[in-house]
């Protein structure tokens, strides 16, 4: 039996046992007593109840009234239940709160709509993504503030799949629906910017692998074909052969330098464990230019109080001679390239500077890109593949170095190699030079 109808029950039969005896001797006496007994207990009981009332009517967090008798088991409970409550409402503000950290914490946009499309939160990343306002923007259709064309279409549609819009300064952004809930919906964002520029960036490689190599392919196909299907005197089948091995070698170092380019791709920094001695190595670059040039330019070599790099020095003997033989192609004979070593208290620049015929600014930006011309016809000519910059940057900065390019059209460039300190060392005694 409930312990309520139990506990009733008793005091009920308590006021009985009670007012019996006196009822034997007057029976209006012994009513009387119930009745009286009856009132108290109905009281007792309403004021418990009238305290109970009003707590439901504003149930303040841990003020359940306390109670006596049956009552104080009754209000125990509800306290108990209250607490288990506050409890599992304690636990779930928490869930929600890493929920939302976690949300916080994603690098993609996420809204939370309603079945009309309000928006009822988001994260930071949306914010700035959408332009949103995490709290003014509160039950506002996303409809009116996201307004691109596509998006409003998109969304009233309600189509599966996602939609790309752009937004200010050539920002790409994917956008999804995804359903979830009571008619709730969810409203990914993602920047693709960085994807699609790379995506063209690769679809550019590959094209220009494919003209690059076309062209010499082509000649050498021409040739075959004229020296197996026509007689052709031994000298002209030597000038035959000369250009076919000319175009064959151009092939070659293209290969070389892709392959070049791809071991370079994500490799870690350079090890620090190796000495470079720059004072030869610039005296090497010096006489390259000079062969290079054959007497059609002034060479010139200023060399500051060199310290030694640790690096790899094959790499930097590749990018250095790069922007070397960059300057001697393109600076017309009578010109001059500085080769210069200079140091200083945030590290030492290695530059190239020419008096050549200089680029124009809207190129410099994209000179490192893989296969860039500014010139394509005049490139050709001088022999580069267009991969020369391209080796150059990414060496240097598997050295931890940046390459800065200045340039003005008709007066020359100048192609800088800035090292840090930490990869400066004292120079060693030539007799102290490791062999």
């Amino acid at each position: 039996m409930n312990s309520v109808y139990r506990n009733t029950l008793l005091a009920l039969a308590g006021l009985g046992a009670l007012a019996f005896p006196i009822s034997l001797f007057s029976t209006a006496w012994g009513w009387g007593v119930f009745a009286a007994g009856l009132v108290a207990i109905l009281f007792w009981h309403t004021r418990h109840l009238a305290r109970l009332h009003r707590w439901l009517a504003n149930p303040l967090p841990g003020n359940v009234p306390e109670g006596q008798g049956i009552w104080d088991e009754v209000l125990a409970a509800l306290h108990r239940l209250e607490r288990d409550a506050a409890r599992r409402e304690e636990g779930l503000a928490d869930a929600l709160a890493r929920m939302r950290r976690a949300v916080q914490a994603l690098p993609d946009g996420v809204v939370l709509l309603d079945s009309a499309n309000r928006i009822e939160w988001c994260n930071l990343t949306a914010e700035t993504q959408l332009q949103l306002d995490g709290r003014a923007d509160l039950g506002q259709n996303i409809g009116n503030l996201v307004r691109e064309p596509e998006f409003v279409e998109y969304l009233e549609a309600a189509q599966e799949g996602s939609v790309r819009i752009t937004r200010e300064q050539g920002v790409a952004l994917s956008l999804q629906l995804i359903p979830f809930g009571q008619e709730q919906k969810l409203l990914l964002s993602r920047d693709v910017t960085q994807t699609e520029r790379v995506d063209m960036m690769r679809r550019d490689f590959v094209a220009n692998v494919s003209h690059e190599l076309r062209t010499p392919l082509t000649v050498l196909v021409g040739f075959l074909e004229t020296v197996r299907e026509l007689k052709l005197d031994p000298q002209r089948q030597r000038d035959y052969l000369g250009m076919m091995q000319e175009q064959a070698a151009r092939m070659q170092r293209i290969i070389e330098d892709l392959l070049t380019l791809s071991a370079l791709d994500g490799a870690p920094p350079a090890s620090s464990d190796k000495r470079v001695a720059v004072q030869p190595l610039l005296e090497r670059l010096k006489s390259d230019a000079e062969a290079l040039s054959n007497g059609k330019h002034t060479i010139r070599a200023q060399i500051e109080t060199p310290n030694d790099l640790l690096g790899v020095e094959a790499e930097l003997a590749s990018a250095f001679g790069n922007l070397v033989s960059n300057a001697i192609r393109y600076t017309p004979a009578g010109g001059t390239v500085t080769l210069a070593w200079r140091e200083g208290p945030d590290g030492a620049r290695f530059s190239v500077e020419d008096t050549g015929i200089g680029i124009d600014a809207e190129h410099i930006p994209r000179l490192t890109e893989r296969f860039y011309r500014v010139d394509r016809s005049r490139s050709r000519e001088t022999g580069g593949t267009g991969l020369g910059l391209a080796i150059a940057k990414r060496a240097l900065a598997r050295h931890e170095a940046t390459l800065e390019i200045q340039s003005e059209p008709g007066r020359g460039s100048r192609f800088s190699a800035r090292f840090p300190v930490r990869r400066l060392s004292p120079a060693m005694p030539a007799e102290a030079s490791p062999r």
